[in-house]
């Protein structure tokens, strides 16, 4: 007996947009404060955790329903970072009964997420260039603060925060490229997509 099959198409947007300007907007204003320019305050540390965070992990939600593996993992990953991040920070700062981190500890923290990091960026070569911008300038970027954070040399924290800024803003082009040319039904702006 022969049955036929029924196909649903997927109708649902695409979370990638989301995903990357919830990255890319709370990277590049951690990043200013890196850099010198604006002082660490609540605004940072409530973009971590509701943008850069809740945004980010349920676009990695919306991803695994799209079958999208790398794009689960990585916003997932990604938005509980930002909540792990802004943990560490308020946590001590609550009198919960846990020391801070010391910056031994968070530099060994920032080291795994740079091996995360390299480890996500191989993929990257298999997707787009303006994905391999942000994965390979976030890679160094947790690579550079891990050396601040192990070294105490703030010289490096400080240019870290530039290639933040860099990391940050890549991914918010990344995020409007695909509005735009999806949008527009055309590429408006450049993916480099392999």
């Amino acid at each position: 007996m022969q049955t036929d099959a029924i196909k649903i198409a997927d109708t649902t947007a695409n979370p990638a947009p989301l995903g990357l300007m919830a990255f890319g907007m709370t990277t590049v204003l951690l990043n200013l404060h890196n850099a010198g320019f604006i002082a660490m305050d609540t605004m940072i540390l409530a973009m971590g955790i509701f943008y850069g965070g809740i945004a980010q992990i349920i676009a990695g939600i919306m991803e695994w329903k799209k079958d999208n593996t790398f794009g689960t993992i990585a916003f997932i990953s990604y938005g509980f970072f930002w909540l792990t991040l802004v943990a560490l920070i308020v946590m001590p700062k609550m009198n919960v009964g846990v020391a801070a981190t010391d910056a031994h500890a968070l530099g060994a923290y920032l080291a795994l997420w740079g091996v995360f990091t390299a480890i996500l960026f191989v993929p990257t070569l298999r997707i787009s260039r303006a994905l391999q911008v942000v994965f390979a300038t976030l890679t160094v970027l947790f690579f550079m603060l891990a050396a601040a954070e192990l070294t105490g040399n703030g010289t490096i924290a400080t240019y870290a925060g530039y290639v933040g800024i860099i990391c940050g803003l890549s991914a918010m082009y990344a995020a409007m490229a695909q509005v735009w040319n999806e949008v527009y039904k055309r590429e408006v702006a450049p993916l480099g997509a392999i």
